[in-house]
């Protein structure tokens, strides 16, 4: 992303400045994105298999935003790490930490790698 990671930071301080850039994507990308609304400190995102399931920011700082699940069927937290490439240039990754059984990791474990992609791509995109 060709910003510093400390005006992503700063972007990212309220979700709900998301929303006006959510809503100026054009029709194939908003639909990537899916059913997602924000609020000052969370992220809320309508699924079909569970629901609503809200991500709440419980660490921001200019390398990090961690989100905690509420309204998950497991216990999950999702983390979007900054990492400056340059001075006007910042890598913007995810990643997801579930609390999954054994049994289902390897029948879970790609979706949610590709949801974890899927944040990272969103907070790009919404940037």
């Amino acid at each position: 992303m060709n910003r510093p990671s400390s005006e992503l930071s700063e972007k990212f301080s309220d979700f709900r400045a998301m929303q006006a850039s959510l809503e100026g994507l054009d029709a194939e990308q908003r639909a990537r994105v899916g059913d997602v609304s924000f609020t000052e400190d969370s992220i809320k995102i309508m699924t079909p298999q569970v629901g609503a399931i809200v991500l709440r920011a419980v660490e921001r700082t200019p390398e990090v935003i961690r989100l905690q699940a509420e309204g998950s069927p497991v216990p999950m937290c999702l983390e979007v790490k900054f990492r400056p490439v340059g001075d006007n240039a910042t890598e913007v990754s995810g990643t997801i930490d579930v609390e999954l059984p054994m049994m289902l990791r390897p029948l879970v474990g790609p979706s949610l790698q590709k949801a974890a992609d899927q944040f990272g791509e969103m907070f790009a995109r919404l940037a």
